[in-house]
């Protein structure tokens, strides 16, 4: 077989494969990205573009994903993809630190990503305080060198039955550079323009190398170092930070205090470092081998609330003007693919195995008030960590029928372990010691709250360390009996041996072109996503001095996240998790009516049962009535603990099956291109979604619990977190223009409104209004090798609909943290690249 056929094969064998000698006979170049693109997702058999497919793909090569002043692969995502949402801070916590976003209205981890059509590891991280994605593990694609990518290619409709579980509302595949030779350095710089914060370093690096005559090996860099933004404001003069003096009057220290008290009410600062590396070898005519691997080191810093010195956990003799606590979080995060691929006996085949890893260690800066004065100030809080092998095989052959047209036959089989641990942190970040206020200090005899402030260490009964093995099958047809009509099958068995146990789930496409430039497409497919390890394992644990009892004595109430299996989430009607399953229809057409035009339009409805979702807090000091009308369900809820032989002394949620939900919306992109004579090139594209989510069931509350009177297992927040939460539409659009040397592209996108609602009191739920963001970019090739970029995002400094005011005490919470675009206003950027 002929090199050649050999390339063509390795595109033929991809089902959830790569397609390295493919990306080898067709380099990325910096063109934009076109509708008659080749593409390798969703697909498999003879090479087809994106307008050909049967369900929607888009394509994005790597120039369209450096456009702007975006730090990783998903910020970019998030504007040239309609239905991709990605909140610039969805939460606290964790939630800060990971790039995560979803397509279509549902969570992060119910998309799918591959890189080179290889099921990329998860994230350690999991979204455990977050309002939006709660539980939710998805994976950081910001681990992937932005340097090394050629193209992304997005999926927008489930495909689990053909790729496994999490696909249910598509999939995102990152395709790695494969060039063989020449490369590519940049550096960007960037700030705000308000207070002149934020700033941010990129450089990128890219170097191709060829293997003898019949290899390449690519290799990238990306280091991003990204400052603090902060818009809080500064706290009146009147609010008193100190305590009164002896006898009575202010502390002289209050009119030399800095009052501006928060410093971080905005971006998070980061620093990463990721390699990346890409390589194929042709040994034979029928065999070809590839590898690739990233490995990334990344440290994140997260600041706290400031803590005054009127607080009791702030001890004068270690920090008299105040606490400002510090939780720094390092990952590593590093995967590595080897595989062999060709023909034989007429079957392209792909054979491959893989390893990925992230390990998330926590470091706390702050102190553990209940050891007094002799507190270290320093704390190692503990390790999350994840890792997932995978081994697959699939099979692809192509036949001529019989005047019936082509038919494409594929089959598969995958092997994936998982694991996921919890390490305990250092005593002192947990532990409760005897210190107790001195007299003549402000709350002189009282004890003091565990732990250290703002992240306490994970303990020991959080320790977890869990596995489980999957093993799947799937089996894929592809016929077209005519050049005009295609219809396709897949149906996939996977059995876990744990709790998510085994399903079958099945997909059916089909594509038909009435005209030369009119076709409808159609598929329907049934999905699922079994739970993740990490909601299956996570615990954490705080606490607070609280009248547990009700007898005036202050008593350490620990807060925890339950692990599904401990005794006390299963006192409190806990079950071990299932997959949640899916259902999606999608229809829609393409048109081309033109030359250099296309339009299309989808519309979707994904009906999603068992979602997992965290319980609202079951408390031992809720102060409600119980169903007796004697007791409190506080009381009711320590006597289920007793009862158990559980300790009555904490608080807590855990996850569960519990909603189910129907989404339902359209995607229209549009793209033209036009041409013209002395006034250069110009290139257009419109994207629009609506998406709107409904819940249509909720699980009754278990019987642990139902007899205990007003519990809602879900308050309403939790509801509009997956309802309302996100904007209800949006609409991109995108003009480029190239005349010589000079291209300039403009960005308008509009995020649509959105609703935030509190868990208990209507009157503090606030709608949030629809925003046009305006992005600019201005290159200048000063030789066909080196290229200057001035650009600025949101150069209109829109910010979002202000919630409320300043908080008095601390300056801050004006704006929701599910502002799609952040809260931060707008900010420029220079860059400069060179290639050879």
């Amino acid at each position: 077989m002929k090199a050649a056929s050999l390339a063509s094969a390795s595109l033929l064998s991809l089902t959830a494969g790569t397609a390295f000698a493919q990306e080898r006979a067709q380099p990325e170049t910096a063109e934009a990205a076109r509708v008659d693109d080749i593409i390798v997702t969703g697909v498999r058999g003879a090479p087809r573009t994106a307008i050909e497919s049967p369900t929607p793909i888009d394509v994005f090569n790597a120039e369209q994903l450096q456009q702007g002043a975006q730090t990783g692969v998903f910020e970019s995502v998030r504007y040239l993809v309609p239905s991709f949402n990605l909140p610039a801070r969805s939460g606290g916590g964790s939630s800060t630190v990971i790039a995560t976003g979803a397509l279509r209205g549902l969570n992060p981890d119910q998309t799918l990503v591959l890189v080179n059509g290889k099921r990329r590891h998860r994230t350690a991280l999991i979204n455990s305080v977050s309002t939006l994605y709660n539980g939710s593990v998805g994976v950081d694609l910001n681990m992937i060198p932005s340097s090394a990518i050629a193209r992304v290619e997005v999926l927008r409709d489930g495909a689990a039955a053909q790729y496994g579980s999490d696909a249910v509302a598509g999939v995102i595949n990152v395709m790695l550079n494969s060039s063989a030779q020449g490369g590519s350095v940049s550096v960007a710089h960037g700030r705000n323009f308000d207070r002149n914060d934020g700033r941010y370093v990129n450089l990128d690096a890219n170097l191709g190398l060829a293997l003898g005559e019949d290899g390449f090996l690519n290799l990238s860099y990306s280091f991003m170092d990204r400052g603090a933004s902060n818009r809080a404001e500064r706290i009146a003069d009147s609010v008193r930070l100190y305590p009164l003096l002896p006898d009575g009057s202010l502390d002289p220290r209050e009119a030399i205090i800095d009052r501006m008290v928060t410093t971080n009410y905005g971006t998070m600062p980061q620093v990463s470092n990721v390699f990346g590396a890409n390589a194929a070898y042709t040994v034979s005519n029928e065999l070809e081998l590839y590898a690739f691997g990233t490995y990334g080191q990344r440290k994140s810093d997260l600041s706290w609330t400031w803590r005054p010195p009127t607080n009791i956990t702030v001890l004068p003799e270690i920090a008299p003007d105040g606490l400002r606590t510090l939780t720094v979080i390092k990952d590593k995060d590093y995967e590595a693919v080897v595989g062999a691929r060709g023909a034989l006996a007429g079957w392209d085949w792909d054979l491959s195995t893989g390893y990925g890893s992230n390990v998330s260690d926590w470091e706390n800066y702050s102190l553990n008030a209940s050891l007094g004065p002799s507190s270290p100030r320093h704390f190692y809080i503990g390790q999350l960590a994840s890792a997932e092998w995978v081994n697959a095989l699939d099979v692809t052959r192509g036949f001529t029928l019989e005047n019936a047209g082509e038919l494409q036959v594929s089959f598969g089989l995958q092997h994936r372990w998982e694991n996921y641990t919890i390490e305990q942190g250092d005593e002192a970040s947990w532990i409760q010691g005897d210190y107790v206020r001195p007299p003549g200090q402000p709350f002189a005899g009282q004890p003091l709250p565990p732990g250290t402030q703002s992240t306490p260490g994970f303990r020991p009964e959080d320790e977890a360390d869990v596995s489980r093995n999957n093993y799947s099958v799937y089996g894929e047809l592809g016929w077209n009996p005519t050049e005009r009509f295609y219809l396709g099958g897949a149906v996939r068995y996977e059995n876990f041996d744990d709790s998510a146990g085994d399903t079958t789930i099945y997909k059916i496409s089909s594509r038909y072109e009435l005209n030369d430039w009119a076709a409808l497409r159609a598929s329907f497919n049934t999905g699922f996503r079994a739970p993740s390890l990490a909601q299956q394992a996570y615990s954490a644990t705080t606490s607070q001095l609280r009248d547990i009892r009700g007898t005036g004595v202050a008593e350490s109430l620990r807060l925890k996240n339950f692990q599904v299996n401990s005794p006390e989430a299963i006192a409190l009607g806990a079950k071990p998790l299932t997959p949640e399953m899916s259902e999606n229809l999608s229809v829609g057409f393409t048109l081309t009516p033109f030359s250099n035009f296309v339009l299309t339009f989808d519309a979707y409805q994904i009906d999603v049962a068992d979602r997992i979702a965290v319980t609202t807090t079951f408390s031992p000091i809720d102060t409600r009535l119980s169903a007796d009308g004697v007791t409190t369900i506080g009381e009711q809820l320590q006597a289920i603990m007793v009862a158990n032989g559980l300790s009555p002394d904490v608080s807590g949620q855990y996850y569960t099956n519990a909603i189910d939900t129907r989404t339902r919306g359209f995607d229209v992109v549009a793209t033209y291109k036009y041409g013209t004579v002395g006034f250069g090139d110009f290139d257009f594209s419109f994207g629009y979604n609506q998406n709107e989510t409904e819940i249509t069931g909720i699980i009754d509350n278990p019987p642990e619990l139902a007899a205990l009177g007003d519990i809602v297992i879900f308050d309403r927040s939790k509801q509009a977190a997956l309802t309302e939460s996100l904007p209800k539409s949006k609409i991109s659009l995108n003009g480029g223009w190239t005349l010589d040397r000079l291209s300039a592209n403009l960005r308008l996108t509009r995020f649509g409104e959105y609703t935030t609602r509190h868990s208990s009191n209507p009157a503090l739920d606030r709608e949030i209004e629809a925003a046009w963001i305006t992005d600019l970019q201005v290159n200048y090739d000063v030789t066909d090798a080196v290229r200057l970029t001035l650009g600025a995002n949101n150069i209109f400094n829109v910010y979002p609909t202000k919630i409320q005011e300043p908080s008095a005490d601390l300056g801050n919470g004006m704006y929701s943290g599910l502002a799609p675009f952040g809260f931060t206003g707008g900010s420029w950027f220079v860059r400069a690249a060179y290639k050879w």
